[in-house]
């Protein structure tokens, strides 16, 4: 899809298509007014026979519209104005992109990020229809033998901006809009793909892909051989019991000086989850493919990070492996060293995420970050804390998680504080390690944080806990891509 934006009036505009909003009841946007005083009236009389009421999601597709330029006028419903918010304005610009996809109309100009959405400006208003047109638009058909493709698919979008003077910050939104989209579809295909084809193995080599792509992007990959020497005795129990190797994937994104300290983003890879030894319940174990979203996020961030160049350093880090049962596995009670010299008493093998990412998150501090972020799908107790709207976050600087509520914020890819109190640190004490991998039922997700805190006390840290927002199930199952957008928004922030 190509984007672009410009300044000028909808009747004017020589397009295959021109989208414009209706508001309840039957109430034209500034845009819409326009058309209809070119046309004579003619969208208040369609209002008037009933065709077109407004309502959020409606469309009406209008050929041959008197005085105008165009070839086709699209009329999308916006629902009541007084209450058109973001989510309102992600549904428009959706059936706006499912009515142009099914149209045949090739390229289209859209009058949409004119509306006025509470507390967002027309800089907002291009990216996040970008986005959400690229999200719309995404299917996951690579290993479906027959694949539904459009006969005339939408090729090119423009975007409305006010004036000329608008025309240089939209064109640069669209740019982000874009790189965040294309970054969220990486973290999608990867978390759509099944087990069987993203091993760990796979992981590592999509991370070199990303480097012969990208000059900026250097990449290392650590085997189990390598993890030995390094005593990441975690992330190694976790790999025993599968035929699948480990791997830690390193990729480096120099974007300024070498000696800048870079941001780390540390992602759980675990890329099928049965559980191990402390085997899930059959229903909906499939689903566990998507417990490597975390490191798919990591991927999905550098993509994003690549395309618009930031003038910063960040390195990603992906502890990728798989958790099964077997003969050699990791057993309840078992007793293994990390990489930071601590040890932990496996009580639950299902517990697995957190010992993958605590010698990771010991690796990375050698590259001596500026901040440290780690994303995973890591706790079912964070679904019943917040549901599927918000991530969970956590972390031991106060700074870097306001920094990351306002890029969520600024997104709507939103996240929510829970607490870190010494309080909570008891649950993991164990009688015969230095700490138990759980702390019981009562705040799980909090008491996971808890553990990883004590792998991350040099450093300004913080955790995203997506189990609840990284993939949808049912009939619309599939990967979000978030937490990309809130990611690379905080990456941008940094810039």
């Amino acid at each position: 899809m190509e984007y672009s934006v410009k300044s000028g009036n909808p009747e004017k505009q020589r397009s295959a298509c021109v989208v414009v909003g209706v508001f309840e009841s039957r109430r034209l946007s500034s845009a819409a007014a326009r058309i209809d005083e070119a046309s004579g009236g003619f969208l208040t009389q369609l209002g008037r026979r009933g065709d077109m009421e407004g309502r959020l999601g409606q469309t009406l597709m209008l050929t041959n519209v008197p005085d105008t330029l165009c070839d086709r006028v699209l009329l999308v419903g916006c629902g009541r104005e007084r209450e058109f918010d973001d989510g309102a304005y992600r549904q428009a610009v959706a059936a706006m992109t499912n009515a142009l996809h099914d149209s045949g109309a090739v390229e289209a100009v859209s009058y949409l990020p004119d509306l006025p959405v509470k507390a967002r400006d027309n800089i907002w208003r291009v990216r996040e229809a970008v986005q959400t047109v690229d999200s719309t638009l995404y299917r996951f058909d690579r290993l479906k033998s027959r694949k539904d493709t459009p006969r005339r698919p939408l090729r090119k979008l423009t975007l409305s901006v006010p004036s000329r003077r608008d025309l240089a910050p939209g064109e640069r939104a669209a740019r982000e809009g874009h790189a965040i989209a294309q970054g969220m579809g990486v973290a999608r295909d990867l978390g759509n793909l099944p087990g069987n084809i993203c091993t760990p193995t796979y992981l590592a080599d999509q991370a070199r892909e990303l480097a012969e792509q990208y000059e900026r992007l250097e990449v290392d990959i650590l085997g189990p051989g390598e993890m030995e020497e390094l005593g990441m005795g975690a992330l190694l129990s976790v790999a025993r019991g599968s035929r699948q190797e480990p791997r830690l994937i390193v990729m480096r994104y120099r974007g300024t000086d070498s000696d800048a300290r870079p941001y780390a983003l540390v992602g759980k890879g675990v890329t099928f989850d049965s559980g191990g030894i402390s085997i899930k319940p059959a229903a909906a174990m499939d689903e566990m493919k998507f417990d490597m979203c975390g490191a798919a996020s990591v991927f999905g961030t550098v993509k994003s990070v690549l395309e618009l160049e930031l003038p910063i350093n960040v390195v990603g880090v992906v502890a990728a492996t798989e958790n099964m049962p077997d003969g050699n596995a990791s057993k309840p009670g078992d007793i293994v060293t990390t990489a930071s010299g601590q040890t932990v008493e496996i009580l639950n093998t299902d517990a697995e995420g957190r010992l993958a990412l605590c010698d990771a998150l010991t690796y990375t501090e050698r590259f001596n970050p500026e901040t440290v972020i780690d994303i995973a799908t890591l706790t079912g107790a964070c679904i019943i804390a917040l549901g599927h709207e918000a991530h969970a976050v956590l972390g031991n600087h106060h700074s870097l998680v306001s920094e990351l509520m306002h890029a969520g914020r600024a997104t709507a890819d939103r996240c929510w504080e829970l607490p870190l109190w010494d309080e909570y640190q008891e649950a993991l004490n164990s009688n015969f390690a230095d700490m138990a991998n759980v702390g019981g039922r009562p705040a799980g997700t909090i008491t996971a944080a808890c553990f990883l805190s004590r792998f991350t006390k040099k450093q300004r840290w913080a955790h995203l806990d997506i189990a609840g927002t990284a993939w949808k199930s049912g009939d619309q199952k599939g990967a979000t891509g978030r937490p990309v957008p809130l990611l690379t928004q905080y990456l941008i922030d940094r810039t």
